[in-house]
């Protein structure tokens, strides 16, 4: 596939920060903008909470499907084109779902989006450890450096999505996606200087085969994880917003999940260097579960603002982790088919639960209304 030329970035530092904007557009803008733009899609196109709740399951799915495509795109087109074709594939998610009222359109938005993200976040997994272990004395911090990607897209939209919709008012949901795939597609052309391919690691029939058994709990915790976290980012900004927080206190909930994200490669540094037993990870979801509950210690805004500092903080390192945990486990040539089978597991977790919410919610407003 030929892509534009352009010139190379000058440190590996720099260009796994140019490929973290992959992550940003597909993850933190196309995946999680959906958790602010929701209550006002709902309410505006009178959406039952099953219809709503599925609008995540087809995300969620859409996000399996391209987790279990990777590994072999990744070997037919390389790293930096499933990076590139992915971030495309978010970018036009975004600006259907400006466009359209469909149902069926929209869906296909999210199904979209979903599989976009996965693409482009294994193939830039793998590319971002290839590139780290150029520097082996900082590859944990440079690793890192590729989740700080769905940070920037949370504070971006962050900042965006809950001031348009409160100026514009009820219905302007589709103005927040017009501006964010504007956005989206403005980031995408500053992916091309981190356009770069290691040399091809072709392994014999069979070599890069990966054993399931003796990585078996590490991806039952990480399914566990992916069954967990999806509640939190989905439905905490309603629960703000229904609490009576403001734009505001909306934008400031999400952007401090946004910041603890940012300064996880940071914070969690020397955790994520030690990677290699998969005892980081399971820390790292603990962390992730303690910032989860924090609202059932208070409701006051302390009490969420330190939920989300938390959550926000530790919830990127666990990915960040499951990379590390590859690259410490397996061979180069075995990296991305590593990473989709993980991510895969995740987004099983995430999939199942989300259809079973909707299946209790569904289930719930049928015998309420039926006793009414």
């Amino acid at each position: 596939m030929t892509l534009v030329a352009a010139a190379p970035v000058r440190s590996p530092a720099h260009a796994i920060l140019l490929l973290a904007l992959a992550p940003a557009i597909g993850l933190g803008i196309g995946r999680f903008a959906y958790s602010l733009v929701l209550p006002d899609m709902r309410d505006s196109l009178h959406w039952s909470y099953s219809a709503a709740g599925f609008m995540n399951t087809v995300n969620a799915a859409g996000y399996m499907l391209g987790a279990l495509g990777a590994a072999r795109f990744t070997r037919r087109f390389g790293l930096f084109s499933a990076v590139w074709i992915g971030t495309i594939a978010c970018v036009v998610s975004l600006a259907l779902c400006a466009i359209t009222t469909n149902f069926t359109l929209l869906a296909f938005a999210r199904l979209l989006a979903g599989g976009g993200a996965a693409l482009s976040f294994v193939g830039g997994g793998a590319l971002g450890a290839t590139i780290a272990q150029s520097q082996p004395a900082q590859s944990a911090l440079l690793l890192g450096l590729f989740y700080t990607g769905p940070a920037i897209g949370i504070i971006l939209s962050g900042l965006i999505s809950p001031f348009l919709l409160q100026h514009f008012g009820p219905g302007s949901w589709w103005i927040v996606w017009a501006v964010l795939a504007a956005l989206a597609a403005a980031l995408t052309p500053a992916l091309l200087p981190a356009r770069t391919e290691p040399p091809p690691l072709r392994a014999m029939k069979g070599e890069d085969r990966i054993a399931l058994m003796p990585t078996a709990i590490y991806l039952f915790g990480y399914f566990c994880f992916g069954a967990g976290y999806i509640a939190y980012m989905t439905f905490m900004i309603a629960y703000v917003r229904d609490s009576g927080g403001d734009a505001a206190a909306q934008s400031a909930f999400w952007c401090l999940i946004g910041a603890g994200a940012f300064a996880s490669p940071w914070v969690w540094r020397g955790l994520l260097a030690r990677g290699a037993s998969g005892v980081s990870t399971a820390i790292l979801i603990f962390i992730t579960a303690l910032g989860a509950a924090l609202p059932l210690v208070g409701h006051s805004p302390f009490w969420l603002g330190l939920s989300a500092l938390v959550f926000g903080s530790a919830f990127f390192a666990v990915v960040a982790a499951t990379t590390a945990f590859v690259r410490f486990n397996y061979p180069p040539q075995s990296w991305p088919k590593a990473i989709g089978i993980v991510t895969i597991a995740f987004s099983i977790g995430q999939t199942l639960v989300s259809r079973l919410r909707i299946t209790a919610t569904f289930a719930s407003h049928s015998h309420g209304n039926s006793e009414t």
